[in-house]
């Protein structure tokens, strides 16, 4: 009789308790912040490749849009993104036997101003970089397009996390 007590006890205790985990990509009260405003991110540096400029804006509200449930508008939103594109650069990486270069490095970096009008301790400027490498026996022009996509995607998900993510 005590172990049949014992059994049924256990048995209702497993049955009452559970445990949820919950993984969200955001860490948004959705009660409290609702939008979001995104400034257009020009291009400032020296060297520029053109379609990145509308590649990067683009990715930048897609990535929030996808991912989050926070509406966009023009003015007064209550997360505001603002920057520039401030440096996209190539270097020589490696150096072959032969003396010349045998890898390029494409270099990326974004200034971002980040505005939580709801909570202004979370506001910060920062900067976010990315980095690809090719062969140097190719033309840029034949890799560009794909290594700034890799690139942007980098930069779009750290400002993400750097943002809204906050883990």
């Amino acid at each position: 009789m005590l172990f049949r007590a014992l059994i049924c006890s256990v048995l209702l205790f497993l049955v009452s308790c559970s445990v949820k985990y919950t993984f969200t990509s955001t860490s948004i009260n959705y009660d409290v912040t609702k939008t979001i405003q995104f400034s257009d991110f020009p291009i400032r540096s020296s060297y520029v490749w053109m379609p990145m400029h509308s590649m990067f804006n683009n990715e930048l509200q897609d990535t929030y849009a996808r991912q989050t449930k926070l509406r966009q508008v023009k003015r007064n939103g209550d997360l505001q993104l603002a920057g520039e594109i401030v440096e996209y650069s190539q270097i020589n990486k490696g150096i072959s036997a032969s003396g010349f270069a045998a890898q390029t490095q494409l270099k990326m970096t974004v200034n971002v101003r980040f505005v939580n009008n709801k909570k202004h301790s979370e506001d910060f400027e920062q900067r976010f970089t990315a980095t690809a490498d090719y062969d140097s026996s190719q033309q840029l022009a034949a890799v560009q397009e794909e290594l700034v996509t890799q690139m942007i995607k980098d930069i779009v998900d750290q400002i993400y996390n750097a943002t809204v993510a906050n883990w």
